[in-house]
């Protein structure tokens, strides 16, 4: 295999065409003669053809000289853009931010940050991939996403990631305010299986967590709606169409309102963690770190507390 082109080499090839004078071009370069003439011997020794011809004092190109001279100024034409294309990269409030993030995360969560996000990375181009759970840890491994507001994934597939917890929350029942459970103020545990309940889309984590927990508590879940939005949960829900299964933080102007009400699942709490997700390994740009921190911020400005642990 021939050795990779010295870069100092076609520097040294181009400035001496240019200039047709090793005294000039070693000028240029802001090197002496020797290092110019010994850089244009090794280029020649690489590429095993002599490229110029020494004329008196001038230089000229040898015709391989004159073809390789087009090479040469296409390669470090490219070497410029590259380099461009990287220092653009390194300025503040350039580059390019991609993060995955449900439906749920993109209404309550996304706004405020990218808002924050904008002001500190003006010319940051900004993807926003919605989607599911899962869909969302696929696009992590593929290298399609660059960040993941997620709940935190179970143990083998948690190993792979790097998971920072934002905040931690309760699914719990919400009805309407007519509802007979709203009136007693739990949900008699014996009058749930025969109640419709509303659950988020059946291929969800959060489906999942709903189910164990259930089927942990021996209670058969089979009389439920799926939908894969929360704010068609919420309607159904409001127009007393069944009880959803949902974090309160999501209705949390419904709840004020009144036009809904929110109830434990049990004696025992169903609690999920949210956090932000990366692959392991991976060493995050400025930029990404900051929209990692405005996450933080606001989520405590949500009124939702930064988990330590899952009781």
């Amino acid at each position: 295999m021939k050795p990779t082109l010295d870069s100092r080499q076609l520097h040294a090839f181009a400035a001496l065409a240019r200039r047709g004078s090793f005294t000039l071009a070693a000028k240029d370069l802001f090197l002496t003669q020797s290092a110019v003439s010994h850089a244009i011997k090794a280029l020649e020794d690489d590429l095993g053809t002599r490229l110029l011809d020494r004329v008196g004092r001038r230089v000229l190109l040898t015709q391989a000289g004159e073809q390789f001279l087009r090479h040469t100024e296409k390669i470090l034409r490219e070497m410029e853009v590259a380099r461009a294309g990287l220092d653009t990269l390194t300025k503040w409030g350039h580059g390019r931010l991609r993060v995955g993030a449900s439906t749920t995360a993109c209404q309550h969560i996304l706004p405020t940050v990218l808002r924050e996000f904008r002001q500190s990375y003006p010319k940051c181009v900004i993807r926003i991939e919605p989607g599911d759970h899962g869909h969302q840890l696929e696009l992590l491994r593929g290298g399609h996403i660059d960040l993941a507001i997620v709940l935190e994934p179970p143990a083998p597939t948690v190993s792979e990631l790097v998971f920072v917890p934002l905040f931690q929350d309760e699914l719990r029942f919400l009805v309407a305010p007519l509802h007979p459970w709203a009136k007693l103020g739990r949900a008699p545990r014996e009058a749930i299986e025969s109640e419709t309940l509303v659950l988020y889309n059946k291929s969800s984590h959060t489906f999942r967590l709903v189910s164990e927990y259930f089927r942990e508590e021996k209670i058969s879940l089979t009389n439920f709606i799926e939908l894969g939005s929360m704010e068609a949960i919420k309607e159904l829900v409001k127009i007393g169409m069944g009880a959803g299964v949902f974090a309160p933080w999501i209705a949390r102007a419904e709840l004020e309102s009144g036009s809904l009400v929110s109830l434990p699942l049990g004696v025992r709490k169903l609690r999920r963690r949210w956090g932000v997700a990366h692959l392991k390994g991976r060493r995050l740009a400025l930029a990404e770190e900051t929209f990692v921190g405005l996450c933080e911020s606001a989520t405590e400005a949500l009124g939702l507390s930064v988990p330590r642990a899952v009781a």
